[in-house]
Parts: structure tokens; sequence; C-alpha cells
């Protein structure tokens, strides 16, 4: 083989290592979807979202039935409107809960499912009633302080 054909062989090489790392890359950002599944859009009304952030998973049982593909604040209820985009082959009935749980006890924030027992599914463009908002780490750690000088207080109060 002549110099410029191992010269050509070698940027080829170079090529496919460089789009297998960008695919790469973006799979593991989830900053880009290659599957073509069929979703339908569900929303969600919750207090406090926390940490939620758009392209988070919606799991039920443990598997990705989804993502979030849109927060925003409604003006009319003062609460965060979650809209998310679940996988067509998943159905769930119209009286699911929606909560929002984290992975270990610092993690990433997500949308967990759980399926309830009414004989109707979701369909595109449903609103989720039951909710359940963040647990802020901070409000439980106060809460618990507040508690704590409250008992100490008591306990001065009744010697």
């Amino acid at each position: 083989m002549n110099r410029s054909t191992i010269d050509l062989w070698v940027g080829i090489f170079v090529a496919i290592g460089f789009a297998a790392l960008l695919f790469l890359a973006m799979k593991v950002g989830n900053l880009a979807s290659f599957s073509t599944a069929q979703t339908y859009q569900v929303q969600a009304n919750f207090a406090n979202i926390g940490g939620l952030k758009v392209r988070a998973p919606i799991k039920s049982a443990g598997v990705v039935v989804g993502r979030v593909a849109e927060v925003r604040f409604d003006n009319e209820s003062f609460e965060a409107m979650v809209t998310m985009n679940m996988d067509a082959r998943y159905q769930f009935p119209r009286d699911t809960v929606a909560k929002i749980l984290t992975s270990g006890l610092l993690g990433e924030q997500y949308i967990g499912l759980e399926a309830g027992g009414d004989s109707a599914m979701l369909k595109s463009s449903d609103r989720l009633r039951l909710t359940q908002s963040a647990v802020v780490l901070e409000n439980l750690i106060s809460q618990f302080l507040f508690n704590k000088a409250q008992e100490g207080k008591d306990n001065k109060d009744a010697k």
C-alpha cells in the first residue's frame, strides 16, 4: 500500500471514532433521542418540583416510561406545570399518582408513577390529578430542628 492509501484509511477510522464518541456523549447526556417511539403528552401540576429538569426520566416500577418535556409556572394556580412525553407502549389508568422522587439521598430527581385502578386509560393532553411534590431536604431539617427546640421548651416549662 502506498502512503496516500494508508492516510485515507487512518482518516476514515479517526472520523468513525469521532462519530462514535459524539453518539455516546449524546446518549449519556440524554441530549438526543435516537428512537422513533410514539409518545403521548400528559400534564401534571406540582406545588414544588425541587430540582426537576427537562429530560428527567419518568419511571414506573423502576422502568423508564417517558421523559419530562417541559416545566413552566402556571400563573393561575401558582404551581409548576410539568408536561411529560410518555412512551405509547405504556398505558396508565387515569387515576395514576405522579410523585417527584430522588435517586438516592442527593441524586437526580425524577417522576415516579403509581398506577391506579381506573379502567379508563390516559390519553394525550390529559392531566394527572393526584400528585405529590418533591421533598425538600432543607424543609425536613428545619422542621426537625424546630420540633426538637419545641420539645426542649416544653420540658423546661414542665419543671
